[in-house]
């Protein structure tokens, strides 16, 4: 097949992904790199012609892409194929700087790492040891950062790294403001992990304990709301912290045997220490077609090639378990135990604006929901499949799957991962975000990208609308909510900072309802906005049973990733 690609998506294929030889020059096509991956993983398969041939289909055809390690390393010296690392940090000197030697070895292999620093004494606590007093966890925090800011993923992803604390913990105020201050822990996204003891608390204006983890032994107690207060500040101030609904986090964990402490860098993957998971994103839009007529949405898909996708990508991410080369014998004895897989989306606000449908909706939220559904749905049946021929996974038996089913390959199928990547490659908009803006410039590692919406030009041509000094003026602004196009066109395009920050929560939530692991998403908040709106976003995330949240307030950080005109409007960790 013809192997159509963008102007942005080969210069960030010949920037990051395509293999060089010694010298630096490139010595591969955009069709050879994913021949390469179709090969590497298919070696797994007993019919390796065939789902070689069926993988590579997928891939060029960008329904489907595998995260960014997958395309960079398969067939190569390095191998290792996951995106998302989960490391532990224990209380010790000499097991915490293993774990910065272990996080240094992953991000060398395009890895990024999440860690939680709540089993570290607080500053000022004893140490038996040496005599001494405690530094806490954050001064700890600054060692991982350091190193990740040396290691730079292979030379083609910077490290990234996701910081956790535990409400509970006495040093939690320091960690909550540790980076209002510039240049702190930049590598790091942080989160503050919550329960809903401390969340109810915060309802009533109620009380919460601060513990020791060296004893188990309380401390003081503080005011859950004044606490609260301080997260939403500092978040509303610099974009961090994020919450983890920690409750709702354990309650879907398939493996309770293995606590969940931490997640991976951008929040879809929360997993046991030492877990590696997969991650693989369906393109939607390529599902879709271009209609805007009346007829029910769901004949506006292509439902049974989506199937075929589903069942594709899952038996790829399974192969992917088999022939990846980890970086570390205890993350392949803990990944091979459980096999767990996070097939995700992307390109879904490009769906709803190729059918004509607005992002914030009731019917978009119901269309979020079914899909997700089926999705999961269809992906659980194809792990069962496998089980049947392949067996289940080790750690089966003691599984919560064990009481539905009596085999299951994978404890987790889907996940949601941002696609900062891969979504250029594809040329799609981003996860399940909506939108950024009609016309944007993108700033990345691997260079500017600037785009405008083709969709939107599209729809403007068919209907006689388009226009050069229209275009012109969005490209300033990025939106058309101010134009006087016709109603049913602004309402198709409404982007992110059209969107009320309620309406991006209850998307996330349509999509958590039927994801197995978490969902990667940015509140999009207004400059205009004010720390109480962040207080309500978080508190109807924990209501609508996310696993985590994340806001951005326009403009709230100096150094941003998308930008609209001359003004830059929004920033984060980019990863796959």
């Amino acid at each position: 097949m013809a192997l159509e690609l963008s102007k942005n998506a080969l210069q960030l294929l010949e920037k990051r992904y395509l293999l060089r030889d010694a010298k630096g020059k490139i010595i591969e096509t955009p069709e050879g790199m994913f021949h390469r991956v179709a090969r590497f993983i298919a070696s797994a398969e007993n019919e390796r012609n065939r789902y070689e041939n069926a993988f590579y289909e997928m891939m060029a055809s960008l329904e489907f892409l595998p995260n960014s390690p997958t395309l960079m390393n398969a067939d190569t010296e390095i191998s290792q194929l996951a995106a998302c690392f989960i490391l532990p940090v224990p209380d010790e000197l000499k097991g915490i700087f293993e774990s910065v030697k272990n996080a240094a070895i992953i991000h060398q292999t395009a890895g990024g790492t999440g860690f939680c620093f709540s089993h570290l004494r607080p500053r000022g606590d004893i140490v038996d040891t040496v005599q001494g007093v405690a530094s806490g966890p954050v001064s700890f925090m600054t060692a991982f950062d350091k190193a990740t800011q040396i290691i730079k993923q292979g030379g083609r992803r910077r490290g990234a790294n996701m910081a956790v604390l535990h409400v509970w913990h006495p040093d939690i105020e320091e960690f909550i403001t540790a980076k209002q201050t510039s240049g702190v822990l930049e590598n790091f996204n942080v989160s503050v992990a919550v329960d809903d003891k401390f969340m109810r608390a915060v309802e009533n204006n109620g009380s919460y304990p601060l513990i020791n983890p060296r004893n188990g032994k309380p401390v003081k107690k503080i005011n859950a709301q004044k606490l609260f207060r301080l997260i939403c500040q500092s978040a509303w101030k610099s974009a961090e912290p994020g919450l983890l609904f920690m409750d709702t986090i354990k309650d879907t964990n398939p493996t309770p045997g293995y606590p969940i402490h931490s997640t991976n860098p951008c929040g879809e993957a929360p997993m046991p220490d030492y877990e590696s998971c997969t991650l693989g994103s369906i393109n939607l839009a390529k599902f879709a077609a271009l209609d805007w007529s009346k007829k029910p949405w769901q004949e506006k898909l292509d439902w049974k090639r989506l199937q075929e996708v589903v069942y594709l990508a899952i038996r790829f991410l399974d192969d992917v378990v088999d022939v990846n080369r980890y970086p570390l014998p205890q993350i392949r004895q803990m990944t091979l135990a459980h096999r767990r897989l996070g097939l995700g989306v992307m390109g879904f606000a490009d769906m709803l604006a190729m059918i004509g449908v607005r992002y914030d909706s009731k019917e978009a939220y119901a269309i979020a929901e079914e899909l997700m559904k089926f999705i999961t749905e269809e992906a659980r049946k194809t792990s069962y499949e496998l089980a049947g021929t392949r067996g289940p996974f080790p750690g089966f038996n003691q599984s919560t799957w064990a009481k539905k089913y009596d085999r299951m390959r994978n404890a987790t199928v889907t996940s949601i991962a941002p696609t900062g990547s891969i979504s250029m490659i594809a040329d799609t908009s981003s996860g399940v975000e909506p939108l950024f803006a009609l016309s944007y410039v993108k700033t990345v590692r691997a260079g500017k990208y600037a785009y405008t919406d083709r969709i939107f030009a599209r729809v403007l041509k068919e209907r006689g609308l388009y226009d050069k000094k229209l275009m012109k003026k969005i490209m300033e602004t990025g939106s058309i909510q101010h134009t006087k196009l016709p109603k049913d066109i602004r309402a198709g395009f409404r982007v992110a900072y059209d969107i009320p920050p309620e309406a991006h929560v209850h998307m996330q939530a349509a999509f958590q309802r039927h994801t197995d692991l978490a969902v990667s998403k940015t509140i999009n908040l207004p400059a205009t906005a004010t720390p109480r709106d962040v207080e309500k976003v978080y508190l109807l995330a924990w209501k609508l049973g996310c696993k985590g949240i994340t806001i951005y307030r326009s403009a709230s950080r100096k150094e941003q990733v998308l930008h609209v005109g001359k003004k830059p409007t929004t920033a984060g960790i980019e990863e796959d």
